[in-house]
């Protein structure tokens, strides 16, 4: 799906989104998404690699896989939420567990949306268009 610039989920001015994924093709593709929406993104290949750049770099939104090698999504989830400079940052969950108990406890771990795998462009954006 292409989003036209004059979609109502297209940003208007630059934005940070922070991309954790352990696979290279989903870090990729998730970019694509959202660099063609007008955001700029960082991207990590773990949890804790994330975590760091969350840190360092205080994104305007966090989305994190759950399913990863050396600090998985969730336990990022909760140490960002817990991190006084990244608690406030939006955590956005993308996953291929569609069970009702991982959404659940992603959101009881502080994330603002759960997206599964496979998922749309606009899967995507909708959730950082109601940030």
């Amino acid at each position: 799906m292409q989003i036209l610039s004059s979609s109502p989920l297209v940003r208007r001015s630059l934005q940070t989104i922070l991309v954790a994924d352990d696979s290279m093709t989903e870090r990729a593709n998730l970019a694509r998404i959202l660099r063609g929406a007008g955001y700029e993104v960082l991207m990590a290949a773990s949890g804790n690699e994330a975590f760091e750049l969350a840190v360092r770099h205080e994104p305007d939104a966090v989305f994190l896989d759950i399913l990863m090698e050396d600090g998985d999504g969730y336990r990022t989830c909760r140490e960002l939420k817990r991190h006084e400079t990244t608690a406030d940052i939006p955590v956005i969950m993308v996953s291929s567990k569609a069970n009702p108990v991982d959404r659940q406890w992603a959101m009881k771990l502080g994330a603002s949306a759960y997206v599964v795998k496979p998922y749309a462009d606009t899967d995507i954006l909708e959730p950082l268009a109601r940030l």
